[in-house]
């Protein structure tokens, strides 16, 4: 298992080495579509590579990167639902481990929160790389998806790559470091936890009801 890890992690070293911002990008488009890329496996390594000076680039770059990524991603699923509608998305999405159960919880989700929610799935797990098949389905205003995307992305990825600049601080303080990281690590998956479960779980197990999103 290490070996494995430690391959990819060769590989993911490279990819930014020779692709830069753009391979960044590219994962977190990955990441916020239909395939489950985690977020927290892409941004803190380059966030620690950068801040160690093992690639050439740099946090601000890194965040930049992450965020528009997030936001291609999203919107490819935005405009692929909004184009195929409903029925199609319950068809294929099956393919990509998105059940019509998922699906359902999802618009049940965004017909509760609106818009905002755009803004606070960005930050949650199950719902992040889910969000745009609602949103488009019914057909929300591309402009405010956007802008709530791109903002909650950007805070997201900030976070994500202060992890890994922790983890890249001084080697002589490395210990300690790692120590502080884990905690604030195991405080942020807390309360993300708890948002979770108040937030996306209730609504993901509710029964199916009338989705309706300001489109305007």
């Amino acid at each position: 298992m290490h070996q494995i890890i430690q391959s990819l992690s060769d590989w993911y070293n490279h990819a930014l080495q020779t692709g830069g911002y753009t391979a960044v990008a590219l994962m977190m488009a990955v990441e916020s579509s239909l395939f489950p890329l985690p977020s927290e496996i892409v941004i803190p390594p380059a966030a620690h590579w950068a801040h160690t000076g093992q690639i050439p680039l740099t946090l601000w770059g890194i965040v930049l990167a992450g965020t528009i990524g997030s936001w291609l991603g999203a919107t490819a699923m935005y405009w692929a639902s909004r184009l195929a509608g409903r029925p199609l998305v319950l068809h294929f999405g099956k393919y990509f481990f998105i059940s019509a159960e998922k699906v359902a919880g999802a618009e049940r989700w965004a017909a509760h929160y609106g818009a905002m929610g755009i803004f606070i799935s960005r930050l949650l797990p199950v719902v992040r790389h889910l969000i745009g098949i609602p949103a488009g389905i019914v057909r929300m205003n591309y402009l405010k998806f956007s802008l709530f995307t791109l903002l909650g992305s950007a805070i997201w990825c900030s976070v994500l790559c202060w992890l890994g600049v922790k983890m890249g601080e001084d080697k002589d303080l490395l210990a300690l470091k790692y120590k502080h990281v884990t905690l604030w690590l195991a405080g942020a998956m807390l309360v993300l936890g708890g948002l979770y479960y108040f937030f996306v779980h209730q609504h993901m197990k509710q029964k199916p009801e009338t989705v309706s999103l300001n489109s305007k």
